[in-house]
């Protein structure tokens, strides 16, 4: 006997409606509530820019040749650095594979294992990040990037180029900002018990290029509310919340032994570059205000510096030796735009010479 559903022909009737108005309707409303949202957009202050993406950076990685010279680093590397100044006063011009919030200590290991790469290594270090253990953000950001750089497939390369485009003339196009996952981050939600509200992340305050050539917006470098909220973020975000009191004795004893096992790994990556005939330089960029005392206090000089700079033996500037390389940040951390551009000019001769050790 035949099941009463073997042979069961069902079709779905289409209703009798103006599909073409509908479609016309919705494709209004889409362009108008585009339209609306980049107004609303650029009326609080954002312009077409690109994202730093881990596909940017991984652009610039695979422009790194065998003699390059290469920028890594945290953000202030980033914001701190004119790749025009650089390139005029070095005679080519750097990649900049500098990370915001970042430990460079990956990427430097990287290069260091590139057997091809012979070339220069400008580092910044700001010594707490650059001992970052695995588990922290800062090393997972450099390990993010790099797992891009190895992995990424065609179709993600398409989609970041055809991303690009639109970012170039789109300002909503914010992923840090303007996405409903971090619109939604910004809800204040009070720390209470068994619960640290994350600190908030510096909002869009730079502009950026294809070459990662990034610069302050003039609207952070002049008092006003921009700048109060980047400045008033530093402090929370370098003073993390305390480990919870249940946390095993073994996670402490892991990661003090990651961060005492950092020194012998930098010294290790800057020797097998050096090594090939490669040259790194360590920098020390400015920083000011608030945030530089809690640096100074937290990891002063003679600590992890002096012992990082001891056992690598690398040459290295830390820019309060240089009364022309002491400046006021505006917003504690980073250069404007035209303090970089100046900054940049008057370290090179300090490269150069550094270059020559």
């Amino acid at each position: 006997m035949p099941s009463s559903t073997s042979n069961f022909d069902f079709q779905r009737p289409i209703p009798a409606l103006p599909w073409r108005g509908l479609l016309l309707s919705a494709l209004l409303l889409t362009t108008l509530a585009a339209v609306a949202w980049e107004l609303r957009a650029r009326a609080l202050g954002y312009a077409p820019d690109l994202n730093d993406t881990s596909d940017l950076w991984a652009d610039r990685r695979e422009a790194v040749q065998p003699d390059s010279v290469v920028l890594v680093g945290d953000s202030r590397m980033l914001f701190d650095m004119d790749l025009g100044v650089l390139e005029q006063g070095l005679g080519r011009r750097p990649v900049q594979l500098a990370l915001v919030g970042s430990c460079a200590y990956p990427i430097l290991e990287n290069l260091a294992n590139d057997e091809s790469f012979h070339g220069t290594v400008i580092a910044s270090l700001v010594p707490a990040m650059w001992l970052a253990p695995p588990p922290a953000p800062p090393y997972k950001n450099s390990v993010r990037a790099l797992k891009r750089y190895h992995e990424r497939t065609v179709a993600q390369r398409a989609g970041h180029h055809l991303g690009m485009l639109l970012e170039e003339h789109i300002a909503f196009m914010k992923q840090d900002d303007l996405t409903l996952e971090q619109l939604l981050k910004d809800v204040n939600v009070p720390s209470r018990a068994l619960y640290h509200a994350p600190p908030r992340l510096p909002p869009y305050f730079a502009t950026i290029e294809r070459d990662r050539q990034t610069r302050m917006i003039p609207a952070a470098a002049r008092p006003g509310p921009l700048q109060d909220r980047v400045k008033n973020g530093w402090i929370p975000l370098f003073t993390p919340p305390p480990m919870p009191a249940h946390t095993p004795k073994f996670v402490f004893e892991q990661i003090a032994q990651a961060t005492e096992a950092r020194f012998g790994q930098t010294a290790a990556a800057v020797q097998k570059i050096r090594a090939r005939g490669g040259h790194v330089v360590f920098v020390r960029f400015p920083h000011s205000g608030a945030l530089k005392e809690l640096e100074d206090k937290a990891t002063p000089r003679d600590g992890i510096w002096a012992r990082l700079m001891q056992e690598t033996g690398a040459p290295n500037i830390y820019y309060s030796d240089y009364p022309e390389l002491i400046y006021d940040c505006p917003e504690w951390s980073h250069l404007s735009a035209p303090d970089a551009t100046e900054f940049s000019q008057r370290l090179v001769p300090h490269l150069k010479t550094a270059l020559t050790k």
